[in-house]
This record gives C-alpha cells, structure tokens and sequence, in this order.
C-alpha cells in the first residue's frame, strides 16, 4: 500500500528531521512528523514530497492564494505527482486535506482510479458557526472528495456526522510518542512549596481562571509554560511565573521538578491540551483538567481530576485536595499513565488506526 502524507510546508520530513536533531522541537516528539513514518513497519510504502524547499515568492504567492480560500491549494497542486501516485493519502488539518480535495475536484479523474483521502479535521468544526457562508459552500463541495473524515474527539465527531451527514465520518484518537515514560513517582512528601505547572500555546487555554485560583495561595508556585500567555497574568503575584522554554531538556526537567499539571481550557471541541495531558501522564504527574473538548475519551474520571470550565474555585479546590492527599494523587498519575502505550494512547496506535482505515478503503475499491 502506497501513502503519502501531505502535510504543511513547514512540517516537511527533511526540515523536521533536522529541527527534531537539534532539540528544537519541544515535547516527547518523533523523528518524523507526528510518527508517520511507524507506518513503514506495517507494511505501508511513504512517498516522499514532491518539494522541499521554498523561496520568498513562492511563499508569497502560496499564502497570497490562501488567505481567501482558506486552505493550501499551492502546497497540494506542487505536490500533485505524490499525491496521484498514493493508493491513499493521509492529512493532518483542514489546511491539507481541502487542499487536496481541491486538487482532485480539478483533476475530475473517476473516484475508483484516483487516491483515496483520509482527511483529518481539527479546527474545522470548531470555526464552522463563524465562516462566511461563501466558504461554506465552497468547503462543504470539497469535502466530498474525501473518503473518511477522522477526528480526534467525539464532540468533533458527534457535530460533524449533522453537518456532514452523507460523509464517513470516524473517531481517530491523537497519541504521542510513547515509548518515553518514568515511573509514576512516590506519594508526595507533605511540607515546603506546592510545584504546578501548566503547558501549552493554543488559543483555547484558560490562563485567567488558573491564576484567579491561585491567586491566593502562595504556597502554590504556578510556572505557565508558554510563549502565548500574557506574563501581565503574574503581575504583582510572586508565586506565578508565565515563561516558555527553548528545549526539551529544559521541558522535561519542569515536568520531573512538578508535583501537578493543569490543562485550564475555553470551550472547544477538538480535545485541545490532549498533548499536555499524554505528556504528563508519561511523567507520572496528576493532572486537573478543564472537562471540555472530549478528553474523556483519552482519561477517564479516574486519571484525571476533571473541574467545570471557568471556575477558578474548583480549580482551587481541586488543588486543595490532591495536595492534601498525596496517596491518591500518585494513584491518579498511575492511572493515567496505564492509558498511555501502543494498544492505548500513542503514535504508534494513532498511526496502526490511519494504515487500518486506508487498507478498508482499498477493500472496498
């Protein structure tokens, strides 16, 4: 089974291979993309991009035809080649796939002689309430050049089965390298400062909420780890820092030094923070998490201390009591981590799901 994976411009294999070498990749990240390259082990063929490198005019003109269509057609009509010579091809957000539904909607070859598409969703339906309706018209013809639409949470999933109810839809669960895990660490020893920290650079994060809880309890020391968070959010707070990091090292460090995560998050339907939450589970931290965007589906009620969206008090209280009772906090990271391998949460699951789906697709030609 032939497959290529379109993926951005900036996330081509080369460029992320030499990132990921460097350490400027941040995060228990893979060599390759997102892991795809695991699908080599299951009897997969990868063709490679068709180009690799960029000038200031080709970017120019790519993000020029972009920015009112909304999608990369450029990035998909320089890689048709690759494209048309996969038995299927694999995307990662509306960006690509649109893309390439666009390029095989101009090709008009018949659907049995050209590649299937397995056509990731992230944002999309999220945006969906707020696109002009010329968009909307445009992408929901698109869209029916693609075979399967997978998503990553079934809120995602639930509301694009109404919106798009002729199309295959289908839950893919999204999972990070997991062969990297330490052992859930001892109950916390009561006594000196209460380490948390809270990942991430999305836009659905809930800094706000987080601060407000511990706003008042300095025996909390809260370090924001993000280069999007407004560091006015620790103002006049001693015990709040808002700072990013530049490596892994430095990343990993804080998770080892933590003796909780928080994922504070807004309202969304994409399971935003998953990466934060797998991440931590890997490292054997307790986490509290806003109980919005599907997680449930990752952790269950058990493995993570779920708190309702916008409430600081909850948050509060949620620290209160896994700092009170170290014994279930450590019991919690325990059960969290379990969820994480590759018959559970992990690339290599994630993956084996996108060559399971594309080998029904090909049964079914």
């Amino acid at each position: 089974m032939k497959v290529y994976v379109h993926l951005a411009v900036a996330q081509h294999p080369r460029r992320w291979a030499q990132l990921f070498a460097a350490g400027r990749l941040v995060g228990l990240n893979e060599p390759d993309p997102y892991g795809y390259a695991r699908a080599e082990r299951m009897g997969v063929t990868l063709i490679p991009p068709a180009m690799e490198h960029e000038g200031k005019f080709g970017k120019l003109v790519r993000m020029g035809l972009g920015a009112p269509l909304g999608f990369d057609i450029v990035n998909a009509w320089r890689n048709r080649a690759s494209i048309m010579a996969a038995d299927v091809v694999w995307t990662h957000t509306e960006s690509q796939f649109l893309g390439a539904c666009a390029l095989l909607a101009l090709r008009r070859r018949d659907r049995t002689a050209r590649p299937r598409l397995l056509a990731q969703v992230v944002w999309l339906i999220d945006r969906w309430p707020r696109l002009n309706p010329l968009h909307r018209w445009l992408w929901r013809r698109l869209i029916r050049q693609a075979d399967v639409l997978t998503f990553h949470s079934p809120l995602n999933l639930a509301a694009a089965r109404k919106l798009f109810p002729d199309q295959r839809c289908e839950l893919v669960r999204f999972g990070i390298r997991a062969d990297h895990r330490e052992p859930p660490r001892a109950p916390r020893v009561r006594g000196g400062p209460y380490r948390i920290i809270s990942v991430g650079n999305d836009t659905h994060r809930d800094w706000r909420s987080l601060v407000e809880a511990v706003r008042e309890h300095p025996e909390w020391q809260l370090r924001i780890v993000s280069t999007k968070a407004d560091p006015e959010l620790a103002h006049g707070l001693d015990h709040v820092t808002v700072a990013g990091v530049t490596s892994s090292d430095e990343l990993f460090a804080l998770y080892r030094e933590a003796d909780l995560v928080v994922v504070p998050l807004q309202h969304n339907l994409h399971v935003s923070g998953s990466t934060a939450l797998q991440e931590a589970a890997l490292f054997g931290v307790p986490t509290i998490a806003t109980a919005v965007g599907g997680h449930e589906a990752y952790f269950p009620p058990d493995a993570v201390r779920y708190v309702p969206e916008q409430d600081p008090h909850a948050i509060a209280a949620a620290i209160a009591a896994l700092a009170a009772d170290p014994v279930a906090a450590a019991a919690m990271a325990a059960r969290a981590q379990a969820q994480m391998g590759d018959e559970g949460l992990s690339s290599e699951a994630y993956v084996r799901a996108h060559v399971r789906l594309s080998r029904e697709l090909l049964g079914t030609r």
